[in-house]
């Protein structure tokens, strides 16, 4: 039996070692090697080849700048602002390059004070010369280029593939080939290229690159995309192009990115014709003179012409080069490095108002432990309380969105499901009229919880939690009239699990954009009778949008039920109320054991002054009008209609709402900020 299984694991150690030769002898195999040597002669030979003198081309792209924010970036980025360009390309032998920006228009769509650098406003020629910079050398610099001279002595490169790929009305047999740096810690590009099978030329380049050749430190990553095109037979020119370039940061303790896209077609070649006298004077890429005829035409509007997939959280192409990249090279060498920082969830951690602790001033602190580790901090204090709350936490976080928390805290939750008003509205009115849209409750305990990558869509959330509750009094008083009491949250050890599903805004059927989150609690507690109680819960939050011609039809659904016992604690029933889930209502007007809400709401603009911001830009000349219905539902009550209109301005960010509720109810007016806001205010 000894002998047996020594000669398993010897067999194994073997096999082990065979693999392990095979896969290095992958990487700079001789077909690799000479493929990518023809490659680099090919590319050196075209720049030289005297048979292309010049030529002269169209191109006609868009450069959109996005936020997404969010922890995993699960939401899609919101375009802040998307500029169409045409212009008319340039080139003579041996490396003389001219780009005139013929036509731009923009459309701002949040305030906004970006400037691009001058090379994002043009295509990229010849698959970037030997040293590859990107940003006018801010973002990317000095990056030998895989296929050159030195980029032979720096990469390792290994056939991965043989595939077809489709250029326009032309299908070609490829070979991809996979580039890694050999010093990961240098600046190095990471990805592939494709070569013609036939030919040796480069059919298509998708990179991204190291930690050390990103500059800026808020740099996530840079991924490239260029595509070329035969052009009469033999000259493999640039076809089609794409870039992005994501900035992550955090703003207080919550995630922030802006992402810069640019995506070009390149068409209408003529070669080898006489070029312009003196056209390639002065900068690269410049204004055309005034005048000058568009060599793409524009049509529409530059939101009706950009591309479907704008919003999407990643470009497909884009995502496969970050993932050959994480795939090539050791995590660190494309990770951000250690950091602390003073941070909060929301603007309302620093400081806020209620009427239990009245003025609490807060703040908190993050140590990012690098490989997705970080441990976070906060407190608060309430000035008329007079008591300290807290919470720490360690987590792990993947890039996929993928990872885990433990916390520990001693702190407030709010009885509900759905937030009515934003936090800074909710203290404003609590300071200055009494009115807190907060329902607190005391919980000390711990937690544990896990949060898989998206699959399908759909992400799946496993939460564990040890707790002790309690009710909370009033403190403070208000500048004017009176808090009502906070609700009677009883005495109770609870032990909870939560099943999460959710799935971040996506298009689906029709055109609809639709965002759902499901959760299902099992809750056992025990309460002053010292006796174990079960209770299980469950809530449901979905919203769908669809543009219709210029308007837009919105549509917001709530429902939430409990089951288990005669009675149930005061803090785990639902509450429905509020210029969310019951405008024209007084805040959590109605609580029972099961309640639902559904509003109903067209958006169309109307014409409207603007006014400047300064160097944010101009406020369009619009503003969004936004008639509602919604029915509120409690089991105990029934239904409450209730009809209403908002009033959105100011790039849609400020809302006005005024509503009457139908069964019992009364005429309410709010003030708010827009809901893509609530999270970080």
């Amino acid at each position: 039996m000894m002998r047996r299984s020594v000669k398993i694991i010897i067999a194994v150690c073997a096999i082990s070692l065979i693999a392990a030769r095979l896969d290095a002898q992958i990487w700079n195999d001789a077909r690799s090697r000479a493929l990518v040597e023809q490659a680099t002669e090919r590319r050196a030979r075209q720049i030289a080849d005297t048979a292309l003198a010049s030529y002269k081309a169209a191109a006609h792209g868009y450069l959109t700048f996005l936020a997404q924010v969010g922890e995993g970036f699960t939401e899609p980025p919101k375009i802040v602002k998307a500029d169409e360009l045409a212009l008319q390309v340039y080139w003579q032998a041996p490396n003389l390059s001219k780009q005139l920006i013929a036509g731009r228009r923009d459309t701002l769509l949040l305030p906004t004070d970006i400037n691009y650098h001058r090379d994002h406003l043009g295509i990229v020629q010849n698959n970037f010369p030997n040293i590859i910079r990107l940003g006018e050398g801010d973002e990317v610099r000095d990056v030998p280029h895989p296929l050159s001279a030195d980029g032979l002595n720096q990469y390792d490169f290994a056939i991965r593939d043989s595939l077809q790929i489709r250029l326009g009305p032309c299908t070609l047999d490829v070979y991809e080939v996979r580039v890694r740096p050999k010093n990961d810690r240098e600046p190095r590009a990471v990805g592939a290229v494709y070569i013609d099978r036939e030919s040796g030329e480069v059919v298509r380049m998708a990179f991204s690159f190291t930690r050390a050749a990103l500059r800026d430190k808020e740099l996530e990553d840079v991924s490239v995309v260029l595509e070329n095109g035969l052009i009469e037979g033999r000259f493999w020119l640039p076809r089609r192009q794409e870039i992005e370039i994501r900035r992550t940061g955090t703003w207080l303790d919550y995630p922030a990115r802006g992402i810069i896209r640019g995506r070009w077609e390149i068409c209408c070649y003529e070669v080898n014709r006489p070029m312009p006298p003196g056209i390639f004077s002065g900068p690269e890429i410049a204004l055309a003179p005034r005048g000058t005829p568009l060599p793409v035409p524009f049509t529409g509007s530059v939101l009706d012409s950009l591309p479907p997939d704008v919003r999407a959280v990643t470009d497909a192409d884009v995502a496969k080069v970050q993932e050959e990249a994480r795939a090539l090279v050791r995590g660190q060498a494309l990770a951000r490095t250690r950091s602390t920082s003073l941070t909060a969830r929301s603007i309302s951690d620093f400081v806020r108002v209620n009427r239990v602790e009245g003025l609490a001033l807060g703040a908190g602190i993050t140590r990012r432990l690098g490989e997705g580790f970080a441990a976070n901090a906060r407190g608060r204090y309430g000035l008329d309380d007079e008591r300290a709350k807290g919470r720490g936490s360690i987590s792990y976080r993947r890039a996929s969105g993928a990872g885990f928390d433990i916390s520990g805290y001693d702190d407030f939750r709010d009885a509900g499901d759905i937030r009515e008003t934003s936090g800074i509205i909710s203290s404003l009115a609590a300071q200055e009229f009494g009115t807190d849209f907060t329902d607190p409750y005391r919980v000390r305990g711990a937690s544990a919880s896990v949060r898989t990558r998206p699959f399908g869509g759909w992400t799946i959330s496993l939460e564990g939690a040890l707790e002790r509750q309690n009710a909370l009094d009033v403190n403070a008083t208000p500048a004017t009239g009176r808090f009502e009491p906070t609700i009677p949250a009883s005495v109770l050890r609870e032990r909870r699990g939560t099943l999460s599903l959710d799935r971040p805004t996506r298009l689906g059927p029709l055109g609809v954009e639709m965002q759902i989150h499901f959760a299902a609690s099992a809750i056992q507690f025990r309460d002053r009778s010292e006796l174990h109680r079960n209770m299980s819960r469950f809530d449901f939050r979905g919203s769908a949008e669809r543009p219709i011609g210029p308007a837009r039809l919105v549509l917001r659904s709530f429902a939430a039920w409990t089951a288990g016992g005669d009675s149930l604690p005061a803090q785990h029933l639902v509450y429905i109320g509020g210029p969310s889930s019951a405008p024209g209502y007084a805040f959590h007007q109605f609580s029972a054991r099961a309640g639902a809400s559904q509003r109903i709401e067209v958006q169309f603009p109307v014409p409207f002054a603007s006014f400047t911001l300064g160097r944010y830009g101009k406020t369009p000349a619009s503003m969004t009008l936004a008639p509602f219905a919604n029915a509120a539902w409690a089991d105990l009550t029934g239904w409450h209609p209730s009809v209403g209109v908002g009033a959105l301005t100011i790039f849609d960010l400020l809302r006005f709402d005024i509503s009457r509720g139908l069964r019992d109810g009364r005429w309410t007016f709010s003030v708010d900020v827009s809901r893509d806001l609530w999270s970080i205010l």
